[in-house]
C-alpha cells in the first residue's frame, strides 16, 4: 500500500474536530491515558501530530514531527502497515532504545496505520498504564480498527470537502475522556469537599495535565512555604525555585502523566524541612499529598524508573534537559548531513522555543544555508552565498566564535543597522557552531516575540549548538566517506555489460542497510568472440575499502584469464593462486559461467559460492547443482570442477551474491528456494524488469545484511 500526505489546512477543519471527538470516544472504550493521530502532509515527508489527547504539548513536543524512516513505533507501524504493540518499558528499550532513554517511564503503547482504502495516511498512537492486561482484547481490536478505518475514510480525497480531515500546521490538542465514575456537581458538594480539604493536617493540591495547581488548600501551600494564591495556576516547580532546583517534583509528574502510576519520593524544603510527597494520577490529572517526612526516611530518592538526574544546574528545569536528552539521542543515529538538518529542524523549533531557525556552514570564505524553516525563508536566501568577511551578525558570530542575543528586532538594528528583517520574527539568537576547538557554521534562532535571554537559557542553547556542531562535523565526515566509497565501487564495477547477440542480459548491485556503501561482491560479462562470453560473480570478505581493492584485483584476474580463452575451473585456479601470492587475509567466494552459443552449452564452476538459479522455458526454477570447491585464497594446491550443462532458448540463468538469500537464524536453503520461487513467478518480460522485481521482493529486501549482487542471463 502506497503513502499518501494528507493536504495541511491552517486551522482545524470540521474533519479533524470529528476525528478529535471520535479520539476522546475511542480513549474511554479502550480505557487508553494518551491518544495521538499522526498524518502525512502533502508538502513535506514527515508524520505530524494532528490530535493529541491525555498530555500536553510540552510533553509530546520532541514527537510532534517523526520522520517516516525513523526507527519509531508510530512510523514502523506505517511502513510495516501493521500494529505494533509494546508492553512496557523492558520492551521499549529492547526495541527501540532512542525512545527508551528519552521516556523512561513504564507504559504499554500501540501504534496503527491509518490508510483510506488504497494509500498510507497516517498512524494513531495509544499508551495505557501497565496495569493493563498483557495485549489488547478482541473489543480493544475492534474499537480500534474502526478508528483507523474511520479516520481513513475521512482523509479519502473523495470526502465532501466540509468535513475532509486535513492536516493542521499545530496539533489539535483535547482534553482527556471523563472518568468512567464521575462525582456530583452540585456547589453544596463542592464546597463540602473544599471544607474537608481544608481541615486535614496533611497538604494536598489538585494539579491539571499540564502541571498547574487548580487547587491547593492550606496545608499544601504552609508545607511548600508558598501563599495559596500564589501557588493557584501555577506549576509548583516554577513558582518555588527550591523545588525546580531539586527536579523531582518536575520528574515525578511526568512520569505520572506519561505512565499513569502512582509514585512518591521525598524531599528536602531549605533548609531542612524533609516532606513526603505523593502523585495519585489519573486521566483527569494529579492528585498530589504533601506530609512532613518522618526523620529515618533517605531524601532525595530518584524516581524508579530514574528519569533524570538530580539537581539540575543553574535553572534548567527537567524538561529542559528532557528535550537536550531526546535531540543528543536523536543526533546519535544521524548518519548524513540530510539526516542531522531534518533533526534539527524537526526537533529545534517546536521542542526549545524559536519559531523559525536558518543553519548555516563555512565553505570557501562564505556562508551556505544547509537547512532552514519555512517560516524564515527570506532570511535563509538572504544570508546563502554571504561572504565570511561581510560583518553581519551571522559572519560575525562565525569569525569571533562567540554569540549573540537580541531579545527585539530593534536591539539588532541598533547593532547592526543592515540586518534584515524577517516577517512576523522579533528576537534573534546568534549561535556559533563549535566542534573540537573548530568553528564549523552558525545557528540563527528566530522568536516571534521580544524574547529576554537569561543567563540559565544561554546555557542550554549554547549546549544545544554544541550538539549540533558535533553532529555536523561527523555528518560532514561521513558524507565524504560516503562519496568516496560510491566513487571506488563505481570505478571497481562495469559501467555496462558487453551486447552479445542471443543474450538477454540484466545486472543490479545493492548494498548493505548499514556500513560504507561499499563491498566486495562483484560481477562481469566477458565478450570472448562473437558465439562465446565468460559471466562472473563473486564476494570477497568484509565491506571496507580493503575488500573493494582486493575486489578490483580479482576482477582483473578473472579477466585476464577468462579473455584467452581459459576454461572456467581454470581461471578459479590461476586466480586462486595470485591471492596466495598477495595474501590479503581476506577470502573470495566466486562463480565463473562459459557460455557457448554455438553449441548452446554452458559450463560452471564454483569456488565456495551459491549455486545459481536456472528458470526453465516452462516456468520450473532449480539451483544448478554444483561440485562445491574451495574458497579462493585457501589452499594453493585447490582444484575446481567444471560442470556442463544445455541451454535451451527462452531459458534464464540467475547469477547472485548471498546479500540476496543470507539472513541471520534462518536457513539459507529456505532463502534459496524463496528466490527461485520469485524468479519462477516474475512475469516474462525484459531482464531488466525481472531484476528489479528480484531486488525488490527478495528475502532479504526488508534488512539487508551483506551487500548484494544479481546478473541474469536469457538465452534466445
Amino acid at each position: 500500500m502506497r503513502s499518501r500526505r494528507v493536504p495541511s489546512a491552517a486551522v482545524p477543519g470540521a474533519g479533524l474536530e470529528r476525528l478529535g471527538a471520535a479520539m476522546v470516544q475511542l480513549m474511554s472504550e479502550v480505557g487508553a491515558s494518551v491518544g495521538g493521530v499522526y498524518l502525512l502532509p502533502e508538502e513535506e515527508p514527515v508524520l505530524k501530530l494532528a490530535v493529541l489527547c491525555g498530555a500536553t504539548r510540552q510533553i509530546v513536543a520532541p514527537w510532534e514531527r517523526i520522520s517516516p524512516d525513523d526507527p519509531h513505533p508510530v512510523p514502523v507501524a506505517l511502513r510495516s502497515e501493521r500494529l505494533v504493540w509494546l508492553s512496557g518499558q523492558e520492551e521499549i528499550a529492547r526495541c527501540y532504545p532512542r525512545l527508551g532513554l528519552t521516556v523512561p517511564y513504564d507504559f504499554m503503547l500501540t501504534a496503527v496505520p491509518i490508510a483510506d482504502g488504497t494509500e498510507l495516511v497516517g498512524s494513531l498512537a495509544l499508551l495505557w498504564p501497565v496495569s493493563h492486561p498483557e495485549g489488547l482484547s478482541d473489543d480493544e481490536r475492534e474499537a480500534i480498527n474502526d478508528f483507523c478505518r474511520w479516520a481513513g475514510l475521512l482523509a479519502h480525497r473523495d470526502a465532501p470537502d466540509r468535513t475532509r480531515l486535513r492536516c493542521p500546521h499545530e496539533p489539535h490538542v483535547l482534553p482527556p475522556p471523563p472518568p468512567k465514575v464521575s462525582r456530583p456537581t452540585a456547589q453544596e458538594e463542592a464546597q463540602a469537599a473544599a471544607w474537608f480539604a481544608e481541615r486535614l493536617p496533611t497538604g494536598c493540591c489538585s494539579l491539571d495535565l499540564d502541571g498547574r495547581v487548580v487547587f491547593a488548600n492550606a496545608a499544601a501551600a504552609d508545607l511548600l512555604g508558598i501563599e495559596v494564591d500564589e501557588l493557584k495556576g501555577a506549576r509548583p516547580w516554577e513558582a518555588q525555585s527550591w523545588l525546580r532546583d531539586d527536579a523531582l517534583f518536575e520528574a515525578y509528574y511526568r512520569a505520572a502523566v506519561i505512565g499513569r502510576q502512582p509514585a512518591s519520593f521525598t524531599t528536602v524544603r531549605p533548609p531542612d524541612t524533609a516532606l513526603k510527597i505523593h502523585l495519585h494520577p489519573d486521566t483527569s490529572g494529579i492528585s498530589v499529598q504533601i506530609m512532613p517526612a518522618r526523620a529515618e526516611e533517605p531524601t532525595g530518592r530518584t524516581p524508579r524508573p530514574d528519569p533524570l538526574p538530580h539537581g539540575t544546574a543553574d535553572g534548567a528545569g527537567v524538561g529542559t534537559i528532557y528535550k537536550m536528552t531526546h535531540l543528543a539521542a536523536a543526533l546519535t543515529e544521524a548518519a548524513g548531513l540530510d539526516d542531522v538538518v531534518g533533526l534539527v529542524t524537526d526537533h529545534v523549533v517546536p521542542a526549545f522555543g524559536p519559531k523559525g531557525m536558518v543553519l548555516m556552514t563555512a565553505q570557501e570564505g562564505r556562508l551556505r544555508v544547509v537547512g532552514s524553516t519555512e517560516s524564515v525563508s527570506g532570511l535563509a536566501d538572504y544570508l546563502d552565498g554571504t561572504l565570511l568577511t561581510s560583518g553581519i551578525p551571522a559572519a560575525r558570530t562565525l569569525a569571533s566564535s562567540r554569540p549573540q542575543f537580541f531579545a527585539s528586532f530593534a536591539d539588532l538594528k541598533r547593532a547592526y543597522p543592515q540586518a534584515v528583517h524577517a516577517e512576523g520574527m522579533d528576537a534573534r539568537a546568534f549561535l556559533p557552531l563549535i566542534a573540537s576547538g573548530n568553528i564549523i557554521g552558525t545557528l540563527v534562532l528566530n522568536y516571534a516575540d521580544a524574547h529576554h535571554f537569561p543567563r540559565a537559557e544561554r546555557a542550554v542553547l549554547l549546549s544545544l549548538a554544541g550538539l549540533i556542531a558535533q553532529a555536523l562535523d561527523r555528518a560532514r565526515l561521513y558524507d565524504a566517506k560516503h562519496q568516496l566509497a560510491r566513487t571506488l565501487q563505481s570505478g571497481l564495477l562495469p559501467h555496462a555489460l558487453p551486447d552479445v547477440p542471443g543474450l538477454d542480459l540484466a545486472a543490479r548491485y545493492q548494498p548493505a542497510n548499514r556500513g560504507m556503501d561499499i563491498g566486495g561482491d562483484f560481477y562481469d560479462l566477458i565478450r570472448i568472440d562473437p558465439t562465446t562470453a565468460i559471466a562472473a560473480i563473486g564476494d570477497v570478505q568484509g565491506h571496507h575499502t580493503t575488500a573493494a581493492a582486493l575486489m578490483g584485483q580479482v576482477r582483473t584476474a578473472v579477466h585476464a584469464h577468462a579473455t584467452i580463452g581459459t576454461p572456467p575451473g581454470d581461471i578459479l585456479a590461476g586466480t586462486n593462486r595470485l591471492l596466495i601470492d598477495l595474501d590479503p587475509g581476506l577470502f573470495v567466494s566466486c562463480l565463473i559461467v562459459r557460455l557457448d552459443l554455438t553449441r548452446r552449452r554452458t559450463q560452471l564452476a564454483t569456488a565456495g559460492h551459491p549455486p545459481p538459479l536456472l528458470r526453465h522455458p516452462d516456468g520450473r526454477t532449480e539451483p544448478v547443482s554444483l561440485p562445491a570447491g574451495l574458497l579462493l585464497g585457501i589452499d594453493p594446491d585447490a582444484g575446481y570442477p567444471t560442470t556442463e550443462i544445455p541451454l535451451t532458448p527462452g531459458a534464464v540463468l540467475a547469477l547472485y551474491t548471498d546479500g540476496m538469500v543470507e539472513i541471520p537464524g534462518i536457513d539459507i536453503d529456505e532463502t534459496t528456494a524463496e528466490l527461485a520461487r520469485q524468479l519462477a513467478e516474475a512475469a516474462d518480460g525484459t531482464m531488466d524488469a525481472v531484476a528489479d522485481s528480484l531486488q525488490k521482493n527478495a528475502p532479504t529486501s526488508e534488512q539487508r545484511y551483506d551487500d548484494a549482487a544479481l546478473l541474469l542471463i536469457r538465452f534466445g
